[in-house]
């Protein structure tokens, strides 16, 4: 089956309640990527490329999965007024795993998201945090042009470089990527609104900012998992680290006493 990008992304509606919702497909005469020839024909495309976002222990007993759009403003009030707490108490504890898989409501949310991924897995998160905290400001850049030079500000405070947003940026293929794996994982989580959280695969219905953090105590009771279970596994972490250290020190004496000989 092929798409195209442009009728691929959605419009947004606001619902009421804490979310957005999925609805009609956007015009198809929009400029979906600043400055960049737009996909046309995409085939059959390959969503395995899509790198899955995630933060917190490999073996943490519990998973969450949140789905949202970085111009959805109760993404925006959970990332700034509740994700603190949840990285905190939850995910740096070891109790959690956190996905983040972002959902495409419109163009300026599909940026965002390719400025995000632009840094890789390791500043995504920071880059996830920072564009839901600025999030009134770089909407309000008023024309496109003014929204994509608000977002690549953001990403330059934040370390990246001109060169490399341009290359993000212009990415067509990887744009028209993102928005069909955005599709397959709404479709088979049945995503209808942002933010919806899943907790070990299934969807959860109750109201996000004051039933989610319970909701994971519950899960991580019924998981049989313990502090001493986050001791243990800091304790490895540690013992591990100081090996890796240890080992590059020899490697730093070994390569200096080959220099000395070769001096000689």
């Amino acid at each position: 089956m092929k798409k195209t990008l442009s009728i691929a992304l959605l419009s947004l509606a606001f619902a009421g309640g804490g979310t957005w919702l999925l609805t009609q497909p956007a015009g198809p005469g929009d400029q979906l990527l600043p400055g960049a020839a737009q996909a046309q024909d995409a085939g059959e495309i390959d969503t395995s490329t899509i790198e899955e976002m995630v933060i917190g222990a490999e073996d943490a007993p519990v998973t969450l999965t949140e789905y949202a759009s970085f111009t959805c403003p109760h993404c925006a009030n959970f990332h700034v007024n509740h994700y603190p707490e949840l990285k905190r108490d939850y995910i740096d504890t070891g109790k959690v795993q956190m996905v983040y898989r972002e959902v495409y409501f419109d163009r300026f949310g599909l940026w965002a998201s390719m400025i995000a991924r632009c840094g890789g897995e390791e500043r995504f998160f920071g880059l996830t945090s920072l564009i839901y905290e600025e999030q009134q400001d770089w909407t309000s850049g008023g024309d496109p042009a003014g929204i994509a030079e608000n977002l690549r500000r953001l990403a330059r405070t934040a370390g990246l470089d001109n060169d490399q947003l341009d290359a993000c940026l212009s990415d067509a293929t990887t744009a028209q990527t993102l928005v069909q794996w955005f599709e397959e994982n709404a479709e088979a989580d049945d995503i209808t609104s942002t933010p919806t959280f899943l907790i070990d695969g299934e969807k959860f219905e109750g109201n996000w900012s004051s039933e989610l953090f319970p909701a994971l105590d519950a899960a991580v009771e019924a998981s049989g998992w313990t502090e001493a279970d986050a001791e243990v596994e800091m304790a490895t972490e540690a013992e591990a680290e100081a090996e890796m250290e240890a080992a590059e020190a020899d490697l730093e004496i070994d390569a200096e006493t080959e220099t000395e000989d070769a001096a000689q």
